[in-house]
């Protein structure tokens, strides 16, 4: 409580006869607040990222920082309210943002989804607990993609940043012989998604002497850290 807060509760205190207490807000027990959507709320990403393509002998790399600011709510086709989310993206730090992508997110009393490129993800479900599993693709024609909840309340680091209470979402954890699909996220109390990790890799079986040795033929490796935060 700052200084002023003080001595309003004071005053008040004086008048009404009652002691002063310092409020405080609760963790939402269901874990809506691991999916905050507040108009003006922004993170910034550091993005890495590696592609390979068909044929090349080595990837390309790619590094920049992703800015994804909540939008304005408004009503969605379904009479559901959303909000957009606005994405930009630049090369590094003291570079113009530059106009990426406008994608969507909405609550219902159980489902946490994100529209992304015309597609809806139920990226989180409601009350969150470990083990909870749903099917992330419900509401797209992808097919069915289990997402697990694990390491509901728990620390988690990002880079230098420590955050006291996180979730882990896991949509795959695959590898064979010939594909590796690894993909999940992390989301903090109040401030939403803070990493999310994404490889999907094809290898060689063209020939015998391939099989079984990892050798990329394409696909795509992207992780996501937050680099910063706040309300604008």
């Amino acid at each position: 409580m700052n200084s002023s807060g003080v001595l309003t509760c004071l005053l008040t205190a004086l008048i009404a006869g009652e002691a002063c207490q310092t409020r405080t807000v609760a963790p939402d027990p269901a874990g809506y607040d691991y999916f905050p959507l507040q108009t003006g709320h922004y993170i910034v990403y550091d993005v890495q990222e590696q592609r390979y393509l068909p044929g090349a002998t080595i990837p390309v790399d790619r590094t920049y920082q992703l800015k994804e600011v909540v939008g304005a709510a408004y009503t969605d086709i379904t009479g559901q309210q959303a909000y957009r989310l606005l994405r930009y993206h630049r090369q590094a730090d003291g570079k113009p943002w530059q106009t990426d992508s406008i994608w969507s997110a909405r609550q219902t009393d159980s489902e946490a989804i994100r529209t992304e490129n015309g597609l809806d993800f139920v990226n989180l479900r409601f009350p969150v607990s470990d083990r909870l599993r749903w099917n992330g693709n419900r509401y797209n024609a992808l097919g069915n993609d289990e997402y697990e909840v694990r390491n509901s309340q728990q620390p988690y680091r990002v880079s230098d940043k420590q955050f006291s209470e996180t979730v882990t979402v896991v949509v795959q954890e695959d590898s064979t012989l010939l594909a590796q699909d690894k993909r999940m996220d992390v989301y903090a109390r109040a401030l939403g998604l803070i990493y999310k990790e994404r490889i999907r890799l094809q290898y060689c079986a063209t020939t015998p002497t391939c099989i079984g040795q990892y050798q990329i033929d394409y696909g795509i490796r992207q992780i996501y850290r937050i680099r910063s935060s706040g309300s604008e």
